[in-house]
């Protein structure tokens, strides 16, 4: 088994045509590591808000939240960035993490406690594909809700080609959806 160096210049890597063999489809990304300023404040919004469950706490420096019992969908930590501020936007870095529903209705429940928490949205879409809320966390990190669609619901063009769209949310018809769902 041979060994390779990956040196970054700052160049970054030369584009490549697809690779000859995909990943695997059942790969996932499985958790998000966020810097934050204060633990109790982001924890507030994560916990509080969005109802993750904590796992396991390390006193005012880390902290790991799960949603069904998994070990950590998110983990938060203030090793690097206690009392920090939020990157310029003209900074490149994180564009937003996304934390996807289960069904229009769980989504619909998320909304529900963003307005309950008084916490204002950046946005709201509907792209086809998903329905999704767009906001920021305590520390200014961009977050979005969404739901997928079944993949056989999924616009395409003529060709079959995927083709997602934006269009406003009707928060109406989300709301209105079967909370039992």
């Amino acid at each position: 088994m041979s060994t390779h160096t990956f040196t970054n210049t700052g160049a970054g890597p030369k584009p490549a045509s697809a690779p000859a063999k995909p990943i695997a489809p059942g790969t996932r990304i499985g958790h998000v590591h966020l810097k934050v300023a204060d633990l109790d404040r982001s924890l507030a919004f994560y916990q509080g808000v969005l109802g993750f469950e904590l796992t396991q706490r390390f006193g005012a420096q880390a902290a790991f939240l799960s949603a069904g019992g998994y070990h950590h969908h998110i983990g938060l930590n203030t090793w690097e960035s206690g009392g920090g501020r939020p990157p310029e936007p003209d900074r490149t870095g994180l564009y937003h993490l996304a934390i996807l529903y289960p069904s229009p209705a769980a989504l619909a429940d998320a909304l529900r406690r963003l307005a309950e928490a008084g916490i204002e949205l950046d946005g709201a879409s509907d792209h086809g594909v998903s329905l999704a809320l767009y906001l920021r966390d305590p520390d200014g990190n961009g977050v979005e809700l969404y739901w997928d669609r079944p993949m056989e619901e999924w616009p395409r063009t003529a060709n079959g080609e995927l083709d997602m769209y934006t269009r406003p949310l009707d928060f109406r018809l989300l709301l209105d959806t079967d909370s039992g769902s």
